[in-house]
């Protein structure tokens, strides 16, 4: 029967515990808030000249110290994707050797002092990959559903079958397209043996469109003299019938089909002038990732925090010397 008011009892204490230990925490932010407050008051012309500091010499920083972004949009033609990841690897690798002599002579980069990282990524894009291709689509198709799909189109052996490819790189000044989109490019369309499949490939193509004009010019002939035998029968008081089972449908689809297919010879002829071709090319974005660009706010900050830093042990080191000499 006496439970019930222990309990109450109990509560009461809980309740009263928990608020007095809420009220200590408050009063507690309350103090360090005072105490910052204090720190403020008493070193004010201290911290202003601190920041003052922080932020001339964080400007300087800021411009003396600039990165740019620059991306060339490329697409390896005749297969040649591993090889432009290669190169790119090659040119990576002398610039993290400080080889400034590969990147002037062979490379062709002139301010090689300016030169920072350079990379190549895959520009993502499943639908192009696939496109009309039904091999590609039952492959995709075939290889998510043993995983999962954005895995599959971000994979290394995937992403390297996409047709556009970003090359980034950096520099340190602003750079121009003579000095460094040009070089990069030419170095990468210097091979022996990719220019001999570029030459091939190109003989192949214009053989195959002029085979299809040919093919075009026989259609006219038969159209033309199917055309001129339907009007001299239409002009003569003779009957003509006219067999639906006859080929003409088929024919007109044929030369349908060549003249799209010359239109994408033509498109193709513009993109494979080159071994790895250039689609667009971006310079001299400036980068303000992480700190950069941004020294005139950090430097203030950094200089107060080590001063607030260094006030609060110098008080702690009085705190323990006195109490050492008691």
């Amino acid at each position: 029967m006496s439970s019930a008011p222990q309990n109450d009892e109990n509560q009461e204490i809980d309740l009263s515990q928990i608020s007095k230990k809420i009220g200590n925490f408050f009063e507690k932010i309350s103090n360090k808030i005072f105490k910052i407050i204090l720190f403020v008051k008493r070193n004010i012309i201290v911290l202003a000249l601190l920041f003052i500091i922080g932020a001339v010499l964080g400007f300087l920083v800021d411009k003396t110290n600039k990165i740019y972004d620059n991306q060339i949009i490329v697409t390896p033609n005749f297969t040649s994707t591993d090889y432009l990841y290669s190169k790119i690897d090659l040119i990576n690798s002398k610039i993290n050797e400080g080889d400034t002599l590969f990147l002037k002579n062979i490379v062709g980069i002139k301010k090689t002092k300016n030169f920072g990282t350079i990379k190549i990524e895959p520009i993502t894009d499943i639908y192009k990959f696939i496109g009309s291709n039904p091999v590609n689509f039952e492959f995709v198709k075939l290889l998510a559903e043993d995983g999962d799909l954005k895995k599959i189109v971000d994979d290394k052996l995937t992403s390297r079958n996409y047709m556009f490819h970003n090359i980034s790189y950096t520099t340190s000044k602003p750079t121009t397209d003579e000095n460094t989109v040009i070089p990069i490019l030419k170095y990468l369309n210097n091979s022996e043996y990719y220019s001999k499949v570029q030459k091939e490939y190109l003989n192949n193509t214009k053989i195959k469109m002029i085979e299809n004009d040919s093919i075009i010019k026989q259609i006219d002939g038969v159209l033309n003299s199917f055309t001129k035998k339907v009007n001299g029968a239409q002009n003569s008081d003779k009957l003509i019938y006219y067999n639906e089972n006859t080929q003409l449908n088929d024919v007109i689809k044929t030369k349908n089909d060549l003249i799209k297919e010359q239109g994408e010879h033509r498109l193709e002829l513009i993109g494979i002038d080159k071994i790895v071709k250039e689609s667009s090319s971006t310079i001299n974005i400036r980068n303000t990732k992480g700190a950069n660009g941004k020294m005139k706010f950090i430097l203030p900050l950094f200089f107060i925090f080590l001063f607030y830093l260094f006030y609060n042990v110098k008080l702690f080191y009085k705190k323990q010397e006195a109490k050492f000499k008691v």
